[in-house]
């Protein structure tokens, strides 16, 4: 009887440390999507850090501290902008990717460190897709194809004829080996058969400079860089790479337009964070930005910038992002780009 008892009693307290135990397996079990929901309630509780992978004064940093500026307002969180430069953009890219995956730190990625980057670099220290959740898709910069004054051509099909009966003899300048304005006008020789030589410089400026001086015939570089000498005459331009025409240079045709349909170069720039970070804090970045990014006083300053404003969802940037792998990854094989 005794024994019995002892064994009824020994039962009661065996189910009982076995009821406690489910009951914290359970706890256990639905506290990362609970914190995950306090993490998004609470986000952001403290300064916010976003690395442009650039000097500041190019258009990533510009656009940085533009979407800065708003997510302070938003939130009143202070946002960080922290320039990281080097190995075109990799450096300061890797830094985000190995960061924590709290929402505290965010990267200003842009076609080169999020497209171009893994097919230069043989060595890349991070995979722009499976080290980054995509947050928001920021901006369109259309590429526009400029001429000296003493270039005849009058347009993208006179320019191709021109460089057809001229190979090689015809110059291009660009920011540098495996920078925007080269992939742009290597995947133009590719589409056209042109065979445009490439003088690379040390950034847009000194090219450009180059351009009016007669030094070179042609740049196929953002909008932001020749919107002013356009305009005042110095150079002629010829084509913008986007789909469409461009606010900026309403009588400027497309190169689709101009009788290569599907050609489409612009550079472009969105935030990424790291892989880690949980699906409910992107889902709020993405719908902040996207707010400022819709606001009339925002669009009107990336406008005057040359740049075009793009909101959308994480998972059309992500889209895009794998998309643009696959275009310029022929391009860059070709062996016409090389880094420095």
């Amino acid at each position: 009887m005794t024994f019995s008892t002892d064994r009824s009693t020994f039962r009661a307290s065996a189910l009982h440390r076995l009821s406690a135990l489910l009951l914290a397996l359970g706890a256990a079990t639905m506290l990362p999507a609970h914190a995950q929901t306090s993490a998004a309630a609470n986000y952001p509780n403290k300064p916010i850090r976003m690395i442009v992978p650039f000097t500041p004064g190019g258009s990533t940093d510009i656009l940085a501290r533009s979407i800065g500026q708003e997510l302070s307002k938003a939130w009143g969180q202070s946002v960080v902008i922290e320039n990281v430069p080097g190995a075109g953009g990799s450096i300061g890219a890797d830094k985000v990717a190995k960061a924590a995956g709290d929402g505290y730190t965010l990267l200003m990625g842009h076609i080169g460190t999020l497209a171009v980057n893994p097919s230069l670099y043989p060595k890349l220290p991070y995979n722009p897709v499976t080290d980054f959740a995509p947050v928001a898709w920021v901006a369109r910069v259309p590429n526009v194809l400029v001429v000296h004054p003493s270039v005849p051509a009058k347009s993208v099909q006179e320019l191709v004829a021109l460089s057809k009966s001229r190979p090689g003899q015809l110059n291009y300048g660009s920011g540098g080996n495996g920078s925007a304005a080269n992939l742009a006008t290597e995947y133009f020789n590719l589409q056209t058969g042109s065979s445009f030589l490439h003088i690379p410089y040390r950034g847009t400026g000194p090219a450009v400079t180059d351009l009016l001086g007669g030094q070179i015939q042609l740049v196929f570089t953002g909008a932001p860089a020749v919107l002013a000498q356009i305009r005042n005459g110095q150079l002629r331009a010829l084509a913008v790479s986007s789909p469409k025409r461009i606010d900026a240079l309403p009588d400027v045709p497309t190169v689709a337009e101009s009788g290569y349909k599907g050609f489409e170069a612009d550079q472009w720039y969105g935030i990424v964070a790291p892989a880690a970070t949980p699906p409910d804090i992107v889902r709020k970045l993405n719908a902040q930005i996207n707010l400022a990014l819709s606001s009339a006083e925002l669009k009107n300053r990336l406008n005057n910038e040359g740049a075009i404003a793009t909101p959308s969802t994480p998972e059309v940037f992500g889209q895009l992002i794998a998309s643009e792998l696959a275009r310029w990854k022929p391009v860059i094989s070709s062996g016409r780009v090389k880094v420095d």
